[in-house]
């Protein structure tokens, strides 16, 4: 509902304002960031409104007490054990349920490793790949999509926690690590009034906090997907009209079309064959390139941006998406563009990438500064790249 409600204002400010520069910043930058940070508040506040429910009837006492010793282990803490299975949804408010932490070092650890936990916004991602690398069938009452499709979460969990053992004897923060002492309540029917409270809190501070940063990456990156050289933007439109003119397309397919060119030839299409060299070794080419840029956003937005690059217009038919990029053929070689290797290179980039600005925008909120999502960023970049560039190099 709230991504229709946006769609929709974008598309009535569209109608009613002047074809122009500052028309395109409102409705791609600004009402395109607002609902990039509104979408995420019914998570929160689902969330949280749990969370807080367990905490008042005295039920997640008694599950941190359980996990407490698995967690010790990999340097967290059994409250750590909220963030991770939270981050199953979203790491956003994972991360901000990390507050109930009292070591320093423990939070610090959890809040680092808690989006290799695979969250919703990878399953647009996962759905369409997992068609390229695994056939369909069954292995007894199982799918072998439905077990790829959970290898993949398992991985994710193993890299959290082996991420987490790493941080526990790199990190170097004057804090030890805590002891638990938790007083385990009766259970009791939950206060509301203190969970309301509680979810209002948490909500308020992602809009007010994280959300300034997550407007401004927005348009930056709305910037660079839809300026470029004037040079280059004005002969991507010109072959693109020539085109459209030879072939007697039709309005949507002409726009579709035209977006596809202008996005080749913006910015973001310019760093996306910029990058190229860099991520030829992982099967990639610069359209991969500009799509794993744009979803820095946020990753669903890997499948718009396929679906702007080859035209199609629509990223809600994923199997056309999944045909068009089946036909892609890679001109030095003469064979297909896409195929199980480099699929299975991308889904491995996907489990490790820190593909979110929104997160770490809470992770600078929530550490009170840019060296921890920095270091969060290129670590998991790190492994990404060379977890892909292994992947390809076997099975290429």
């Amino acid at each position: 509902w709230i991504d229709a409600t946006f769609a929709n204002l974008g598309s009535l400010v569209r109608s009613g304002m002047p074809e122009a520069w500052y028309t395109n910043l409102i409705v791609d930058g600004v009402i395109a960031g607002l609902g990039g940070i509104i979408i995420f508040i019914p998570q929160i506040t689902i969330l949280f409104l749990l969370i807080s429910i367990l905490e008042e009837t005295g039920y997640m006492s008694r599950a941190v007490f359980m996990f407490d010793g698995i967690m010790q282990k990999f340097g967290l803490n059994g409250r750590s054990i909220v963030a991770l299975v939270s981050s199953g949804a979203c790491a956003i408010p994972a991360i901000m349920s990390t507050r109930t932490i009292s070591s320093w070092k423990e939070r610090l650890n959890t809040i680092m490793v808690s989006p290799l936990i695979s969250c919703s916004a990878r399953i647009p991602v996962y759905t369409i790949l997992i068609g390229f690398v695994v056939p369909k069938g069954h292995w007894g009452v199982f799918n072998y999509q439905g077990l790829a499709f959970m290898g993949l979460y398992l991985l994710g969990i193993v890299a959290a926690l082996v991420s987490a053992y790493a941080f526990k004897k790199i990190l170097k923060v004057e804090d030890n690590n805590s002891y638990l002492m938790i007083e385990l309540p009766q259970y009791k029917p939950p206060i509301w009034k203190n969970a309301l409270l509680n979810v209002k809190e948490k909500v308020q501070t992602f809009v007010l906090e994280a959300g300034k940063v997550i407007l401004v990456i927005s348009i930056i990156l709305w910037f660079l997907a839809s300026y470029g050289p004037p040079t280059a933007m004005k002969e991507a439109k010109l072959e693109a009209q020539n085109y459209i003119e030879q072939n007697d397309l039709q309005d949507v397919e002409a726009e579709n079309y035209l977006a596809g060119k202008q996005i080749e030839a913006s910015f973001a299409g310019h760093l996306g064959k910029f990058i190229e060299p860099a991520i030829k070794p992982l099967g990639f080419d610069w359209k991969m390139g500009i799509a794993i840029i744009t979803s820095f956003a946020a990753r669903e937005v890997f499948v718009g941006t396929m679906a702007t690059i080859y035209s199609i217009g629509s990223a809600e038919d994923e199997s056309t998406i999944v045909n068009r990029m089946r036909a892609e053929l890679n001109p030095e070689t003469g064979k297909m563009r896409y195929n199980p290797a480099t699929a299975l290179s991308l889904l491995i980039f996907y489990v490790f990438a820190m593909q979110c600005m929104s997160t770490l925008a809470i992770v600078k909120r929530e550490t009170k500064s840019w060296k921890w999502p920095a270091i969060q960023f290129v670590y998991m970049s790190a492994m990404a790249y060379l977890g892909s560039l292994i992947v390809f190099q076997i099975f290429g």
